[in-house]
Parts: C-alpha cells; sequence; structure tokens
C-alpha cells in the first residue's frame, strides 16, 4: 500500500481525529484506468482490487494487475467494435465482473460510460437510448434485456453496435426441492461461466458481438491514450422523481471526489474489504464498489445474486471477512429479520448506510448486537457524498449527519435565504468557486 490516495487529496485533522478541512486536486490529463488502476497493477501487483462470486457457487479473485489485463484486452476489442473517445455507452450489465472491465476500459479510451438497470422497460431504453445519442450497448444476457433493446433498436438510429456479455446465471439459477442447482445446458455451479473460468462462456444473439470471446481473443497490450480529467467521463439518468429522468453527466474530477465517500464515511483500509451492497445500474455503485475504494487501495466485494436474501449477505459477510459494510436501511432490517446471532460477525469494523432514513429501532439493534454504529451518508445522482456522519464522530439518531468538508452546504428558503434550525428548506452547494465532484450539467 503506497497511500496513493495523498497525491490527489489536502486535508486537516482536529486533535480528535476528525476531518475538518478537505479538497481534491488532479492534473489536466487524470485517467481513473490509467492513474490509478495501471498504478496500482504495475507497483503492487498482487493487491486484491475485487473478490467476485455468485450463488451459483462460481467465485473469482481478482488482484489490480487482472484488472489492468482484463481492461486493457477490453478496451482492445471495443475499439474493434468501432468505440472510440467521446461516445456514449450504454452498460447494463447488473454485477457481473465485466462491469468492471467495461467501466475502466471505457475510461482508458475516453468514452463516456451510461449505466443502467436491467430492469428497464421498452418506453425507458427507448428514452436514454435517443436522448443520449447512445453509440453502443453493452447488455447482460440474463433476463429479458436484450430482448427489449432488440424490440426498440430500429427507432434508435444512433446505435451502431450491439455488444452481448453471457452473464452465466448471475444469480438466476433455480433450485430443486433439495437445494441442489438445477443444471443449464447440463452445466451447473461454477462451470455456468466454462471450465476455463474468466469470459469462458460465449453466447451468440444475432445481431449482437460476443463479449466474452472477444475479450479473451483480443491483445493484452492498450497503450495510454490522450483523454482528458475535464472531459465527459460518466453519465447516469436520475431516477426521475419529477417527469423524465434527467441525464446527469460527471468528468474525471467525481471520481477523484468520491475519496470523501470512500476514506470518511465508509472508512475503508487498503488491507480491509469493503462490501456496497448495490446493482451496478444504479449510483451508489460507483459511490461503494469502484472509484473511492480502488483510490484506497482497497478490495471490493461483489456478489452477483438477482434476489436479496438476507441470510446469504450474512454469511458472506463471514466467509470473506468483511470489514465494511454499507446498505440501505431495508437491507439491514432484513438482516434483522434472520436468526441473526447466529452468524460470524466479528470481522466487521464499521457499517455505513444511505438511501433512506435510518430509524432509531434498527440504529439501535445494530449497536446491540455488533457493537457499531451505523453512519449514515447522504448524495445524490448529482454528486458524491455530501452530508453524512464522517468516522470519528457521534451520530445522532433522526440526524443522517452535517455537511461534508469538500462543500459548503446551506439550508436555503426559496428566495435564497438560509434557513433557520428547525425551519425544512433546499440542501444548497455553493458552487463558486467551483467544486470537484458536482455534475458537469444537466
Amino acid at each position: 500500500m503506497r497511500n496513493i490516495n495523498l497525491r490527489y487529496v489536502d486535508e486537516t485533522y482536529a486533535p480528535d481525529g476528525q476531518l475538518e478541512t478537505f479538497s481534491v486536486h488532479y492534473p489536466d490529463n487524470f485517467n481513473f484506468g490509467y492513474d490509478i488502476v495501471d498504478d496500482i497493477a504495475m507497483n503492487d501487483p498482487d493487491r486484491r482490487a475485487m473478490i467476485w462470486c455468485n450463488p451459483e457457487g462460481e467465485e473469482h479473485i481478482f488482484t489490480f494487475a487482472d484488472m489492468k489485463r482484463w481492461s486493457d484486452k477490453t478496451a482492445n476489442f471495443l475499439v474493434d467494435q468501432g468505440i472510440k473517445r467521446g461516445d456514449y455507452v450504454l452498460v447494463v450489465l447488473r454485477r457481473h465482473y465485466q462491469f468492471w472491465f467495461v467501466a475502466t476500459a471505457l475510461a482508458k479510451i475516453g468514452a463516456v460510460m451510461v449505466p443502467a438497470t436491467f430492469m428497464l422497460k421498452e418506453h425507458d431504453l427507448e428514452y436514454r437510448l435517443n436522448g443520449a445519442s447512445i453509440s453502443s450497448i453493452i447488455c447482460t444476457s440474463v433476463g429479458e434485456i436484450s430482448q427489449i433493446a432488440d424490440n426498440v433498436i430500429d427507432e434508435c438510429p444512433t446505435v451502431t453496435s450491439r455488444i452481448l456479455v453471457n452473464g452465466a446465471g448471475g444469480g438466476t439459477t433455480k433450485y430443486d426441492d433439495e437445494g441442489n442447482l438445477i443444471a443449464v445446458a447440463g452445466t451447473v455451479g461454477a462451470a455456468l461461466s466454462g471450465e476455463e473460468g474468466i469470459c469462458a462462456a460465449s453466447i451468440e444473439r444475432k445481431g449482437w458481438a460476443d463479449f466474452n470471446s472477444g475479450v479473451r481473443a483480443a491483445s493484452e497490450v492498450f497503450e495510454r491514450r490522450d483523454t482528458a480529467a475535464a472531459d465527459p467521463m460518466l453519465m447516469y439518468f436520475s431516477s426521475g422523481t419529477s417527469g423524465n429522468p434527467k441525464m446527469v453527466l460527471h468528468n474525471s474530477g467525481y471520481a477523484v471526489a468520491h475519496l470523501i465517500t470512500a476514506k470518511h464515511w465508509h472508512n475503508v483500509q487498503p488491507d480491509g474489504v469493503h462490501f456496497t451492497i448495490a446493482d451496478t445500474g444504479w449510483g451508489k455503485a460507483v459511490w461503494g464498489k469502484y472509484y473511492g475504494q480502488w483510490l484506497m487501495e482497497a478490495c471490493v466485494l461483489t456478489y452477483d445474486f438477482d434476489r436479496f436474501n438476507a441470510g446469504e449477505i450474512l454469511s458472506l459477510i463471514s466467509k470473506y471477512q468483511v470489514t465494511t459494510l454499507c446498505c440501505p436501511p431495508t437491507m439491514y432490517r432484513l438482516m434483522m429479520s434472520e436468526n441473526f446471532d447466529a452468524y460470524d460477525l466479528s470481522s466487521l469494523q464499521y457499517s455505513t448506510t444511505a438511501g433512506e432514513a435510518l430509524n432509531p429501532d434498527l440504529f439501535n439493534f445494530w449497536k446491540e448486537h455488533t457493537g457499531l454504529t451505523i453512519y449514515e451518508g447522504f448524495g445524490q445522482t448529482e454528486t458524491p457524498l455530501t452530508i453524512a456522519n464522517l468516522k470519528h464522530s457521534t451520530p445522532r439518531s433522526g440526524s443522517m449527519g452535517k455537511p461534508v468538508p469538500l462543500y459548503d452546504v446551506e439550508i436555503q428558503r426559496d428566495d435564497g435565504s438560509r434557513c433557520n434550525t428547525g425551519e425544512t428548506g433546499e440542501i444548497c452547494i455553493r458552487m463558486e468557486p467551483r467544486p470537484a465532484g458536482i455534475m458537469m450539467e444537466y
């Protein structure tokens, strides 16, 4: 571990350890793929980047050297498919390990990743493909999303390539009455992904290129290309609470700004294992499974499941010695309903939550049964973490915390004046000077 995060951050602390000031900086050509993933791969190649597993029994441990190799192969394959700098690429990959190959490869190419959930229907997908002028779709074979894409493709003229990833079960494999996996095409368990391992399961679908076969055949050598930190890197569609979802565009400063998320809220440690339970179609995935964690040189755990099972999640914490955990209160509550004390959670050192209000009964239960405080946090598709109970703070039940020192935040009335204590208003972030991590634009 080389503390490479210190290259990009200026921070000061109070005597009690609480963070007082925090800002980030990065060169004009900063690229997360080259400057973080590849840097660690070349200087600390055996450092674990991700433990990946699924209910089917497949498991892979990826080092940063592995991530460099597979992302370079992926980049070469995607370039061969016509993807270039500035292209917008829709990525629907659930929790497949290929998501991390693709995300890193697109960054290296200078293309814009547009993650999306597999739950989209025809009108949702058509709106996204046309609204963002998507050039390519990289999509899982698991579920119906590839068929949904085929149903609308004729109405989406900007799409020039479709790439299909064999999800090899993706947690959807059925079980018999005895709890045994039912064979799919004569195979069960890890063999669903092919006997040769990573990206070994090929697939054929008319009009689609086979990702796994193409990546396995691609060269491992991908030389650094010219990219700019100020260029668009990532775009999410907001949840659309008012009207259609808005397109939220981020540059590479967003990745670096997630140091506040991983270092001071999730409290990830370089030799620990962090587990954020989120599908890659949602913004919370890069909050907890990619940018900040790898800037901290930490390992993430990814479980490629289909339906949440609290008992499975609790078992994984023990099996993989998870040290830091983040999930929404609903998932914590489902864990509470299990035979909770039967699980060994002794590896856990830190717990966080976001996405909805944390009720006092859950807060108290977790403290009583694990000895750990749950630290709440808040942000949006447009931002990284903006308000939180950071490490070394003392959370108050019912409060999601204080503004993080990366941002100057006020609660304001409609006229822009500051609210009084106890008064309801809007969360507003000062934009002059413009802080890192805030969206470029809608």
